[in-house]
């Protein structure tokens, strides 16, 4: 029996725990909040962020990462990019060589580092594999069928963590295109508020379409500066991630776009949304910057950019964008 800790009790890692929960493995989910973890194992329920979901008798719910980590040999990190490293260097005095799994999409915003980087930088000799793909918590906790993409450098690593993660509603392939998944992962967050915008708006579904389309030719343009493959891009962990994000109405950041371009507050919108996080936000900062510094052409990044960090008005930036196609 495999021993996993998930770290992170949103709705993604609360997910991943239940699903490794009902194969038999021995899981124990991580809440930064001790209250939350209370009120999860009393409950068996996450209501504020998987609620109508029966938490497994058998999954352990704890707040502290020392009771959490002790003897596992797979981590799932799946804390918003903006808490990992903070995160990891809390796990490192417990850490003992375990598999680390990323299960964030974004980028870090003050360094434009993917997340298996940051996992390097603070947990040196991990064997690092990240989860990805067009798996929106909300249907792979009610079993839909799903396809997903486990990518390590080691093979090893990546068949170990998908055939640990394999069940018949949630198909996951193995990879070695770490850059890649990681790419797209992140970066479809930014097509996705843009076309959440094109609906907040009533631009209609042409522009949508040419909006999607400007995403995966930035994705693509963005992944071969670090040698991601043509073919990662083009499959589950790119296409198949950027059009469920970008249509779904699970979509945290295709929700932020409507509402922002509905002239609806930040803080309104974080409110509404329960404290789930969209990363499309700290990826576009980390994304244009990285890009602007390197020279790599991505006109939608820098129109989220403008609207997002400088203020620019909504409608005049999806003129100039949509003008720029």
């Amino acid at each position: 029996m495999k021993k996993i800790s998930i770290i992170g009790a949103g709705s993604w890692g609360t997910t991943i725990a239940i699903l490794l929960s009902e194969k038999g493995f021995d899981v124990k989910l991580w809440a930064r909040r001790e209250e939350l973890a209370r009120d999860i194992e009393s409950k068996r329920e996450n209501l504020q962020y998987l609620p109508g979901i029966k938490i497994p008798d058998n999954l352990i719910v704890d707040s502290s990462l020392k009771n959490t980590l002790e003897n596992s040999e797979i981590i799932f990190n799946v804390v918003p990019s903006e808490f990992a490293r903070s995160t990891l260097k809390s796990i490192k005095p417990y850490y003992n060589n375990q598999i680390v799994v990323s299960a964030t999409k974004g980028m870090e915003h003050s360094t434009s580092k993917r997340m298996s980087e940051v996992i390097e930088d603070e947990l040196a000799s991990a064997r690092i594999a990240v989860l990805s793909g067009p798996n929106h918590a909300e249907e792979v906790s009610r079993k839909m069928p799903t396809a997903s993409v486990v990518a390590s450098r080691d093979r090893k690593t990546a068949k170990a963590v998908a055939d640990c993660m394999a069940t018949p509603y949630f198909k996951v392939y193995s990879l070695s295109d770490v850059v890649g998944v990681e790419i797209c992962g992140a970066l479809k967050n930014i097509p996705a508020m843009a076309t959440g915008a094109c609906d907040g708006l009533g631009l209609g579904d042409n522009a949508k379409a040419s909006i999607i389309t400007l995403g995966l030719m930035e994705m693509n343009n963005f992944g071969r500066h670090f040698g991601a493959k043509r073919g990662t891009v083009y499959g589950i962990a790119g296409v198949g991630d950027l059009i469920a994000t970008c249509t779904s109405k699970h979509s945290r950041n295709r929700f932020l776009g409507e509402q922002f371009a509905k002239n609806r507050s930040m803080e309104e919108i974080k409110k509404e949304m329960h404290g789930m996080i969209a990363e499309g936000i700290p990826t576009t900062k980390a994304a244009y910057e990285y890009s602007s510094r390197h020279k790599i052409e991505m006109p939608l990044a820098k129109q989220a950019y403008e609207v997002i960090f400088r203020g620019k008005n909504i409608k005049q930036a999806m003129e100039d964008l949509l003008d720029a196609i």
